[in-house]
């Protein structure tokens, strides 16, 4: 059975879409390949996305900041969904050719978190929490994430 390529979309491709590209990965990597990327990539994974992640046992230490680019053709292969984190993003996604479903998933951007370090872990660990969520009541299937 083919797996469903899912590409998760922000502005920068530095805290949500590579949280939701390792989530996607660790509870259904039989079902999708989860990719992601972003319409003015940072260039790097933000620290406080990795260790956030790391707290669910999840390594996105490897994953890089992608341009949206890369996926259309001729050099790279559309996904088959593209999930959209912000409306920045949403708004500067460029159309695929082929039947490419879109859906539009806003979170708060982790990156923009004021205040202390922990106050700062805590704003990414919330936004995590609420993408894993998401993934499992919408995409997976309800009841698949304890």
């Amino acid at each position: 059975m083919k797996r469903q390529r899912v590409l998760f979309l922000c502005t920068g491709n530095s805290c949500r879409s590579q949280m939701a590209e390792g989530i996607l990965r660790e509870l259904a990597s039989d079902r999708f390949d989860s990719l992601s990327a972003g319409a003015k990539p940072a260039g790097y994974v933000h620290p406080m996305a990795v260790e956030a992640m790391n707290e669910l046992g999840v390594d996105i230490s490897q994953q890089s900041s992608k341009h949206i680019n890369e996926f259309l053709p001729p050099e790279g292969t559309p996904p088959d969904l593209i999930i959209s984190v912000c409306s920045a993003a949403e708004k500067e996604c460029p159309l695929f050719p082929g039947d490419v479903e879109r859906w539009h998933w806003p979170f708060d951007d982790p990156a923009y978190a004021t205040g202390s370090d922990e106050g700062k872990m805590q704003e990414f660990r919330r936004v995590r929490d609420e993408i894993r969520q998401r993934l499992a009541d919408e995409l997976i299937s309800p009841g698949s994430v304890t």
